[in-house]
């Protein structure tokens, strides 16, 4: 009874846009080629092949999960909707998310990507890097250059909606990122594969302190931290990534050539905000929320500067592990 409902829900779209007269042989095979497709994708996983994304559903989860992003928030979710939407891309899109650890930067990632893919980061067309792991080691770099290329390629003519995550970038051999440059740029296809409908994700603790300290001055000023636009430290962080000779982005052609479309902050997170990170992290086990216990994890945190303690040194990352000790 569930597969015949699926096979109804499949047809009804396909058989609406028919005329009577027109369904000959030739509708009647497109009918039958979206109905097996849908039937192929209602029993496994397949690339993602509509375009738009429901921007309703990613700003909820946005909204209910990442907490004093508003930058983050709204950049991502206008880049991604627009990008997604956009039947014809000139390029793919690249987004390089920065700050401190504990910010929300990889978990933003996972909420990206579970919104294309229901699996998530675990789904087969989602790809991560972890630069610590995945090349560890200098005297290796001409290798891992090769296998880069060869498993971005291998991933993208397979599905050409792939979502590749790079973690740790500040921790990456410079000049190993260049390797997937190609990709990156405007060419309408390399080799006969098309990557203008991938997505590219860097995550890097780079430009940690050009951000706390514009966060810093807002708040010495009386500001409030949602006025930061993302005008006033988008260029600096661009800058601070491509001098850094200690980054991946060290000199980078995919900045020099302005391959990456945003340089996306994430801000230090307040007392305020390490609250929110405690009530949602009780909601998702099922707890109520008990404002005595979050009030106490979140005290329980370190904040800097050292004299203001205005900011989580470790932002949320640890709040699972503080709670623990009060479940």
């Amino acid at each position: 009874m569930k597969l015949l409902r699926a096979l109804i829900w499949l047809l009804l779209p396909v058989l609406a846009q028919c005329e009577p007269i027109t369904l000959t042989v030739g509708a009647l095979s497109v009918v039958g080629g979206a109905v097996y497709y849908g039937l192929q994708c209602y029993f496994q996983e397949c690339c993602f092949q509509n375009g738009a994304i429901n921007s309703t559903a990613l700003e909820l989860d946005f909204d209910s999960n990442i907490f004093g992003q508003h930058l983050a928030k709204r950049v991502i979710l206008k880049g991604v909707t627009g990008f997604m939407k956009n039947k014809h891309p000139k390029k793919p899109l690249t987004l390089s998310f920065h700050g401190w650890t504990g910010t929300g930067k990889n978990y933003i990632s996972q909420l990206l990507a579970r919104n294309i893919y229901g699996h998530g980061t675990e789904s087969q067309f989602v790809h991560q890097f972890v630069a610590t792991l995945h090349f560890p080691h200098a005297s290796q770099i001409d290798k891992y250059k090769d296998q880069l290329q060869a498993w971005i390629k291998g991933n993208v003519s397979n599905c050409e909606r792939s979502i590749f995550i790079f973690d740790e970038v500040d921790k990456m051999h410079p000049g190993l990122i260049d390797a997937i440059k190609p990709f990156l740029d405007y060419y309408e296809q390399l080799e006969g594969i098309s990557y203008r409908k991938c997505i590219f994700i860097f995550l890097s603790n780079a430009g940690g302190e050009i951000i706390s300290k514009l966060a810093l001055d807002f708040w010495k000023n009386g500001k409030k931290r949602e006025d930061i636009n993302l005008f006033e430290v988008e260029h600096q962080l661009s800058l601070a990534a491509f001098n850094n000779k200690d980054s991946g982005f060290w000199h980078s052609g995919l900045i020099d050539k302005n391959l990456i479309d945003f340089f996306v902050p994430f801000l230090p997170l307040e007392f305020q905000h390490v609250k929110m990170c405690v009530r949602a992290e009780l909601r998702q086990r099922g707890y109520e929320v008990d404002e005595e216990i979050v009030t106490k994890v979140a005290k329980e945190m370190t904040y800097f500067p050292k004299d203001e303690n205005v900011f989580s040194v470790k932002g949320c990352k640890v709040v699972s592990t503080k709670l623990e000790y009060y479940l």
